[in-house]
């Protein structure tokens, strides 16, 4: 399965963006989504996950309320909605797949088999 992160861009604090996860080459039925980031000079952090059904959601406790994971099994897309947006989401993020191990949450980036390539997000103040 190969997954490609877009939607990334330049936001005011206080905006909105919502950034996707396209996945090709396979289905991402039956796995975990995982949202990660990366900021500047910052190891790769862990910032959601949402289960194969889209019944469970977790999120770090630095964006719960202000963001939204969801997946669309059809599409074969995953997202994350972004809300509030402060200078320190600043990031790469990086969406991640993992074959349903019964491990929920999947907050370990070692846990998860498949990566993509980063969005940039940016938030200025």
């Amino acid at each position: 399965v190969q997954l490609q992160a877009y939607g990334g861009g330049l936001v005011q604090a206080g905006g909105s963006l919502i950034v996707s996860c396209g996945a090709s080459g396979g289905s991402i039925m039956r796995m975990v989504m995982g949202w990660f980031r990366q900021a500047p000079g910052k190891e790769r952090e862990f910032v959601a996950a949402i289960t194969w059904t889209g019944g469970l959601t977790y999120y770090e406790d630095s964006v719960k309320g202000r963001f939204t994971i969801s997946r669309d099994n059809a599409k074969n897309t995953a997202y994350l909605q972004m809300d509030s947006l402060k200078p320190e989401d600043t990031a790469v993020y990086y969406c991640a797949a993992e074959h349903d191990r019964g491990t929920w949450p999947t907050i370990k980036a070692q846990d998860y088999d498949y990566w993509g390539q980063g969005t940039l997000v940016t938030v200025s103040s």
